[in-house]
């Protein structure tokens, strides 16, 4: 009993270190910040699922995900915008769609020169968005 409290104990001391240092690793609020200012610049030059976003407000939209992303990453950041059911019901989009802005996500953190490892922790905690959003 006294070892499975440990566990527990020490496994939740982790968790937002592990957060923090992901948090870091994408630059903290400013590398965010650019990292998701190139991230909407490349949906806006895809032709694939630039019709989703012709009618939103693209400061906006770049303020909340970057706000959403650094509170998901551990950062100091509290996400003030509507939940991610909310924000795609009506908008119907497919999984080649979601796939397309997974790809465009991708360019832009390779044009941060972000390492795999740091890509791929953020993907994983993305992709539990997937049902939220997809064919919604």
């Amino acid at each position: 009993m006294r070892y499975r409290l440990l566990a527990i104990v020490f496994s939740l001391l982790l968790l937002p270190t592990q957060a923090s240092d992901l948090y870091r690793a994408l630059g903290e609020k400013q590398g965010i910040d650019d990292l998701m200012a190139s991230f909407v610049l490349e949906i806006a030059a895809d032709e694939r699922v630039i019709e989703h976003f012709e009618k939103v407000d693209i400061e906006r939209f770049h303020r909340m995900i970057s706000q959403h992303v650094c509170e998901l990453v551990g950062g100091p950041c509290v996400y003030e915008g509507a939940n991610m059911i909310e924000v795609h019901t009506g908008m119907n989009i497919t999984r080649s769609e979601f796939n397309a802005i997974v790809e465009n996500l991708i360019t832009a953190m390779e044009q941060h020169q972000l390492s795999v490892a740091t890509q791929n922790q953020l993907l994983a905690i993305l992709a539990e968005f997937h049902d939220e959003i997809v064919a919604r």
